[in-house]
């Protein structure tokens, strides 16, 4: 059976640039663009030209892409042509092999927020659609609210997109433009296009998440018969954000009836990268990633019931709906204080640790664990000190160096500018075969402003490690949770941190104290010896 070629249009670069707190910058627009073009999606709509600066110099220094780039833009206005109207003579000397205009099909707003007649906003289409063809460009039309447009007057909404179709238009994009509308909404819309004469190959969908139903809307236009699909990376989008093409593009390669009913441009290979793609995009964002996002995110394939975990280590398929590796994620089987010998044992094998079933050991660390969970550490989010704390156990764990000493300090200053600022400095002594070895840093990043006490000991730790540095210079720490696990005035404080490396690994790791930054430090110490065990580092 010959397959359907669906095709894949992203909006994060203009849709989702809507977000609040998310400004891009050029360097920013251009990484993602490379990210999406590899991944291997058709479409990449790199915003709209003439709107800011930085989308006007993106669109003059953008990348060469697979892709078919696009600018964004809105029709004609009334009393001028196309070909005079400034706005829209902005977007076509973008010089992108496609231009996508928005344009109303929703009666209300044309008489309410334009505040001109129905068949002057026809006109506008029409013309529009027609002069970006005329000018050897490839059409798309964004059908904004078409879906509330249908519900209130469907023979307007149809005759608008079909306005666009007939003028030339290569797709028609159906648009829940302000995210209410839901699956038998769309459906039945979807198939009204089709019916008034616009072939499903020639419709798009372009859903907004403001009742959470953008995905469940895009799949649904697809199996009415709309062949194109708009989202962004991640969800990305004004207000609730867009319909998520991170969610979207597993559905629909690894899901029946998609599966095997449609071809997209996104190879098994791309599928892959699918989870480091999406992180990309956080760190560009400078946002911790959602652990609860469906396919990539950390606990996607998590598993801390015991039962769960026994009848995982038999066959991965009882608890999961794909094998996690297929969109570049991984298993996790945590610890805590409900975990009996079989998480353990899977945990161990996950860390590479294989401890055969019976083993006196696994009871001593088992103990171990329990016990420090009740003094307030949580290893189910924590593998990485969870797995040197197992190495203890089992004599595996390398001596890389020994803390002697740290300290940290904060003060307030007059910097450069005369302006009172806040400043930690932290001071690190440790010794490495024989070695002592003292590091001091400020936690002020390049701009003035004071990263606080932790990430001063983070720079500390990580700035001389002797014969070790050049394994940990590409670790950063991406996040910091603090937990004070009972009140009082015997409140312990739990640390959690999160470091990645330039390989694109994620870590965790846990300290306890009743001092927070003696609990930070344990956590950064055990996320730096975590990273010299993975990467193969010998003690010295």
């Amino acid at each position: 059976m010959t397959k359907e070629r669906l095709y894949l249009y992203d909006t994060t670069l203009r849709d989702g640039q809507q977000t609040q707190g998310v400004d891009f910058s050029l360097e920013d627009k251009q990484r993602i663009a490379r990210a999406l073009d590899k991944l291997g999606l058709d479409y990449i709509e790199g915003g709209w030209p003439g709107a800011n600066p930085t989308d006007s110099d993106f669109f003059a220094q953008a990348p060469e892409t697979k892709a078919t780039f696009t600018a964004f833009g809105m029709t004609k206005r009334t009393g001028r042509s196309a070909g005079n109207d400034d706005v829209l003579a902005a977007v076509m000397n973008a010089q992108t092999p496609a231009v996508c205009l928005v344009g109303k099909t929703h009666d209300y707003h044309v008489e309410t927020a334009l505040g001109i007649t129905l068949d002057e906003n026809i006109e506008n289409i029409e013309a529009s659609v027609r002069h970006i063809v005329a000018e050897g460009r490839e059409a798309l039309f964004d059908a904004e609210h078409f879906f509330d447009g249908f519900k209130a007057n469907p023979d307007y909404a149809l005759k608008a997109a079909k306005a666009a179709y007939d003028a030339g238009a290569r797709w028609v994009v159906l648009c829940d433009t302000n995210g209410g509308a839901l699956p038998h909404d769309v459906r039945k819309a979807t198939r009204a296009a089709i019916e008034a004469g616009i072939p499903g190959d020639h419709i798009g969908i372009h859903t907004h998440n403001d009742t959470e139903n953008a995905v469940a809307n895009s799949l649904v236009a697809v199996a009415a018969g709309a062949r194109q699909v708009q989202g962004t990376l991640n969800g990305l989008g004004e207000r609730c954000g867009n319909a998520n093409l991170v969610s979207l593009i597993p559905t629909l390669m690894l899901k029946e009836p998609y599966a095997s009913q449609f071809e997209i441009g996104v190879s098994a290979e791309g599928l892959k990268s699918l989870t480091r793609v999406s992180r990309l995009l956080d760190d560009i964002l400078n946002r911790v990633p959602n652990a609860h996002a469906p396919y990539v995110g950390a606990s996607a394939f998590t598993h801390k019931a015991g039962l769960h975990a026994s009848a995982i280590a038999k066959d991965p398929g009882t608890y999961e709906h794909i094998p996690p590796e297929t969109v570049g994620n991984s298993r996790f089987i945590p610890m805590s204080n409900q975990a009996g010998q079989s998480n353990l044992r899977e945990s161990l094998v996950a860390a590479g640790l294989d401890v055969e079933k019976g083993d006196p050991r696994l009871g001593r660390i088992l103990d171990d664990i329990k016990m420090r969970e009740d003094q307030g550490y949580a290893y189910d989010m924590a593998a990485a000190s969870f797995e040197l704390v197992a190495r203890r156990h089992l004599g595996l764990l390398p001596r890389f160096f020994d803390v002697e000493r740290y300290r940290v300090t904060v003060d307030r200053r007059y910097n450069a500018k005369n302006e009172m600022i806040t400043v930690s400095e932290a001071v690190v002594v440790v010794r490495i075969d024989g070695e002592r070895l003292l590091s001091v840093s400020e936690s002020v990043d390049a701009a003035g402003n004071d990263q606080g006490p932790v990430n001063a000991l983070s720079r500390a730790l990580a700035k001389d490690l002797g014969p070790y540095q050049a394994i940990i210079d590409d670790m950063k720490l991406v996040d910091f949770r603090v937990r004070i696990t009972n009140g009082g005035t015997e409140a312990v404080t739990r640390v959690v941190i999160d470091s990645e490396d330039g390989q694109g690994r994620r870590w965790s790791t846990v300290g306890v104290s009743a001092n927070i930054v003696d609990a930070s430090f344990q956590a950064l110490s055990d996320a730096v010896t975590w990273k010299l065990i993975r990467d193969g580092a010998s003690p010295q």
